[in-house]
């Protein structure tokens, strides 16, 4: 099962990336696989690991925050793994060349 989360705290500071770090120490600390992305973070295995890791991520952000809003979208496709690399080669091989999926130097 591939999961693509994003959680949202509302209020405060505009600037999310701490609030994010502490869902995505939990991710990391998973064992699962992931990719974070510039605005989620999908999330790969199966519907018993993911989502109590899910709520644990979303419980972390209320730590913080009293309004929260989370997004989840599954793709469940029995028996298929490695859905996050492979997802993307597939797209590649029908364009022919690997694509370029961050581009240029860091913006910081």
């Amino acid at each position: 099962m591939l999961v693509e989360l994003s959680i949202m705290p509302l209020g405060g500071n505009s600037h999310l990336s701490g609030e994010i770090a502490k869902a995505l120490d939990l991710i990391d600390s998973s064992g699962l696989r992931y990719q974070l992305t510039a605005t989620a973070t999908l999330i790969e295995g199966e519907w018993d690991e993911v989502m109590p890791l899910i709520r644990r991520c979303h419980e972390r952000m209320r730590e913080s925050s009293s309004r929260i809003i989370t997004t989840i979208k599954i793709e469940d496709d029995a028996g298929e793994q490695n859905k996050i690399r492979r997802n993307v080669a597939s797209v590649e091989e029908k364009v022919g060349r690997p694509l370029m999926t961050v581009a240029g130097p860091s913006a910081d």
